[in-house]
């Protein structure tokens, strides 16, 4: 990889497309699952450092730009660009047909400089977002945080449930997700923090469809450790730390209700040293 100077009069900005190619191109359907819906992605390119951030809609005709005419429509006549960071494996323009050693081209042509960023490694393995969707798949959310450089999560509106889980001793603030196109991480339970109205707070979720109580669609239920705020109608975020166990099909609510206190005490266990972690960053 190429040394990457700044100059301080120079500033950064990154650019993305809503809404996503495979949707804009007329392939939405249920396997287009992304791990940041586009507000998160937003909010996390605000808080790298990044001066701006230009949002190109992506369209048909937008797709059919050719490599050239992408870089010099936009890049070149409407940014000015100086230096262009892209990463390895980046593929633009019609067909997908530009690559690195195209807009290095381009570069020379239009007078830009290109960087390439090479692959990023974690503990020896590549990391790419497809390893990371199969990694939250298996439910395995510690390769999936390593992978990502923070923790997986869900934001979404709390809404009413069935009350079972304040009769079992156990209240939940079940969300709605606000996207159908978020991917969630393999159903079961987990130790998590929660983001309540600016604080963190522990807690354990479970993902799934409630065999014990009744065939439901998938639901997100949160218990939240310490808490009895009334949350109906707020939005909250859950940052998913471990995977304890599979959702399991109890026999009857006693036993429901007994697995439910051991996982309480095996989260709490947990989440006494990685909870003062997690809020440090």
């Amino acid at each position: 990889m190429k040394a990457l100077t700044i100059e301080p009069y120079q500033k950064t900005i990154a650019i993305t497309f809503e809404p996503h190619p495979r949707i804009a191109l007329g392939n939405d359907n249920e396997d287009v699952k992304f791990i940041n819906i586009f507000e998160k992605k937003i909010e996390r390119i605000a808080h790298s450092g990044i001066d701006y951030l230009l949002v190109l809609p992506f369209t048909s005709e937008f797709a059919a730009l050719s490599p050239e005419d992408f870089v010099r429509e936009y890049l070149v006549k409407k940014l000015n660009v100086g230096i262009l960071v892209i990463g390895y494996d980046h593929h633009f323009g019609k067909s997908r047909s530009g690559d690195y050693h195209e807009i290095e081209r381009l570069g020379i042509q239009y007078g830009f400089s290109v960087v390439e960023v090479g692959e990023v490694c974690c503990e020896g393995d590549v990391v790419s977002s497809t390893k990371i969707r199969e990694a939250l798949k298996k439910g395995d959310i510690e390769i999936a945080n390593r992978y990502l450089g923070y923790h997986y999560s869900i934001t979404g509106t709390v809404v009413h449930g069935n009350m079972l889980g304040r009769k079992l001793g156990f209240p939940t603030a079940n969300i709605e997700l606000p996207d159908r196109h978020k991917l969630i991480t393999a159903n079961g339970v987990y130790a998590c923090c929660v983001l309540v109205n600016g604080k963190w707070h522990e807690g354990m979720s479970n993902i799934g469809f409630r065999p014990t109580i009744e065939k439901s669609p998938l639901t997100i239920e949160t218990h939240i450790f310490n808490f009895n705020e009334d949350i109906y109608g707020k939005t909250i975020t859950i940052a998913f730390i471990q995977r304890i166990r599979d959702e399991v099909k109890f026999s009857d609510l006693e036993h429901l209700k007994q697995q439910l206190t051991q996982d309480k005490m095996t989260v709490q266990t947990m989440l006494a040293v990685s909870f003062n972690e997690f809020l440090k960053g």
